[in-house]
């Protein structure tokens, strides 16, 4: 069986392909590199694979390492410049699996196969799986980011014990105007079970703005101790807390914002 390869069609395709896995290895890598440079390296990866096609490897073996490995390698160096070593190996990883998600998006589309096809609807198509993929990538980066950010907090005040599902908010910019102590959040339904029912005396107000609303100010009190656990434990004494009198999550997943600087 014989075939008949384009190799100009060709070339320009594993162009097109290249660029956008080096783009989105590149936003992962959080990489500093600029678009020409990543357009070279691509411009270099397709050349390097369409010499090594038209080149008579006989042995698999040697074709697996060439087109895997060393322009996989070669693209990376050029255009994202990945040091040698573990960090080459988890740049190939996710070049890899960028791969296997743009693949996966575009194959996805076969049902257009007929129009796939020309030339100008591929290289539509494939920046549409381009930004469909950054989208992904960009959900599973915030579901990691949230993930990490996740802890317990145990609040303790006058004799009294509550635990409470809790997220570090690193918006939280939230501190106490005279002392400038950082002031977390906590739901007013959690906070009336710490206090046994009511807010207790002794409230200070904390002037706040936010999304939505221009100004404001939130009760706070100070506790007796809070501990935070999740990436071992963290002790805080005296610690100033918010009450919100809105639900912070609205499937319960937290119930209290932890300011960043405890």
């Amino acid at each position: 069986m014989e075939y008949e390869l384009y190799i100009d069609v060709f070339f320009l395709e594993n162009f097109m392909m290249d660029h956008l896995l080096l783009l989105l290895v590149g936003r992962i890598l959080k990489s500093s590199a600029t678009p020409g440079r990543t357009a070279l390296g691509a411009l270099a990866g397709s050349a390097l694979f369409c010499a090594a096609v038209a080149a008579p490897l006989p042995c698999p073996v040697i074709k697996f390492f060439v087109f895997h490995a060393g322009i996989s390698t070669a693209m990376l160096r050029l255009a994202l410049r990945v040091p040698w070593g573990r960090q080459m190996a988890r740049a190939l990883g996710i070049l890899y699996g960028a791969g296997f998600l743009l693949g996966g998006i575009l194959s996805s589309l076969s049902q257009y196969r007929a129009f796939v096809e020309v030339g100008s609807l591929f290289f539509a198509l494939a920046v549409g799986s381009y930004y469909a993929a950054s989208g992904i990538l960009w959900l599973l980066s915030l579901a990691g980011r949230r993930a990490r950010c996740r802890r317990t907090a145990d609040l303790y005040w006058e004799g009294r014990h509550l635990q409470v599902p809790a997220v570090i908010d690193t918006g939280n910019a939230l501190t106490d105007p005279v002392s400038g102590e950082p002031v977390s959040i906590l739901e007013r339904t959690a906070a009336e079970e710490l206090f046994g029912g009511q807010l207790p005396e002794g409230l200070r107000f904390i002037p706040y703005r936010s999304v939505g609303k221009k100004e404001g100010v939130l009760p706070a009190v100070r506790l007796g101790r809070l501990c935070v656990s999740g990436e071992g434990e963290q002790w805080t004494e005296g610690p100033l807390v918010g009450i919100s009198d809105e639900d912070l999550s609205s499937d319960g997943t937290y119930r209290m914002l932890l300011h960043p600087d405890l």
